[in-house]
């Protein structure tokens, strides 16, 4: 009888006991020395906590964990964690340079987290978009350099100006990155499969060239001649024009003319015009004049 009411007694406790223990040990946290903790309650942030033990409410408030510590990447190439086997990625390493030509150029980049909070809800994956800011940034710039430049003396003035382009983008978008820093790993002329490809694009480059001076070479010529041909269109047609006037004018005047002529001697000028349309008509005609009575005739031409 003891021993049930003994367990009737403890179990309740025991209960108990656990139940206090589960929620001290979810309302308890620590946040290491490279960390920070950003604590939420039904998706608002409440706090953001540095290194120590803390407190929260349990089952209600959340804690997420982020890594303050200072990561590195390689762009253009991959490695494993001890920075061996090394594999190329010339997605991203080969640049096309301001001369147009190629090259191979490798990045590593240090990055830590500046704002955890930007760093979990400002994107979905900010270390993805910051690969990209990289990229764009280090092919813009490159862009502005010619081959040898980068392969050699370029380098650093590079190295600089990516640097200062990505730290820019990264207070533009506030992704809760930052920049620690970033150095050029190695610069050379692409693989032979590249310099193939390249050399097939300058080949399409030049033929390029080649037909758009020939199309400028043709239009140069044609443009003159076809002004030219105009000109002379125009002149004729100007010639002709006043040719036409002038041949106006003249027979304007000789129609003045004969009439003058006609109200002074009707008669005469109707004759005249006769015979002068005669000889128009029929050149080689004969007149022969006569009054009708006169047994011999005498051809005009004669006389």
């Amino acid at each position: 009888m003891f021993s049930q009411n003994h367990q009737k007694f403890f179990i309740p406790v025991i209960i108990i006991i656990a139940a206090i223990a589960f929620t001290a040990f979810d309302g308890t946290y620590t946040v290491g020395e490279q960390e920070q903790a950003v604590i939420t309650m039904f998706g608002n942030i409440v706090r953001t906590d540095t290194a120590g033990l803390y407190f929260k409410i349990p089952f209600i408030q959340r804690v997420h964990i982020v890594d303050m510590t200072t990561h590195g990447t390689g762009i253009g190439y991959e490695s494993d964690r001890n920075g061996r086997n090394i594999t190329k990625r010339e997605d991203e390493s080969v640049m096309i340079t301001s001369d147009f030509n190629f090259v191979n150029i490798d990045f590593y980049l240090e990055y830590k987290v500046s704002d955890p909070v930007a760093y979990l809800y400002n994107s979905d994956n900010p270390e993805s978009i910051l690969r990209n800011m990289l990229l764009s940034c280090i092919r813009s710039t490159v862009a502005d350099y010619p081959v040898d430049e980068v392969i050699t003396t370029g380098k650093n003035q590079i190295q600089a100006e990516v640097r200062e382009k990505l730290m820019n983008m990264l207070t533009s978008y506030d992704i809760g990155l930052q920049c620690v820093n970033l150095t050029v790993q190695d610069a050379e002329p692409p693989t032979d499969k590249i310099i193939q490809a390249f050399k097939e694009v300058e080949t399409a480059r030049q033929a390029r060239e080649t037909m758009i001076n020939s199309a400028k070479k043709y239009q140069s010529e044609q443009i003159p001649l076809a002004e030219a041909k105009a000109d002379q269109i125009i002149q004729n047609a100007e010639a002709v024009k006043s040719a036409r006037i002038a041949e106006a004018n003249g027979q304007a005047v000789r129609f003045n003319n004969m009439y003058e002529e006609y109200k002074a001697y009707p008669l005469i000028t109707k004759q005249r015009l006769f015979y002068e349309t005669l000889e128009e008509i029929l050149p080689n005609a004969k007149i022969i004049i006569t009054d009708g009575n006169t047994q011999t005739l005498m051809p005009a031409d004669k006389f």
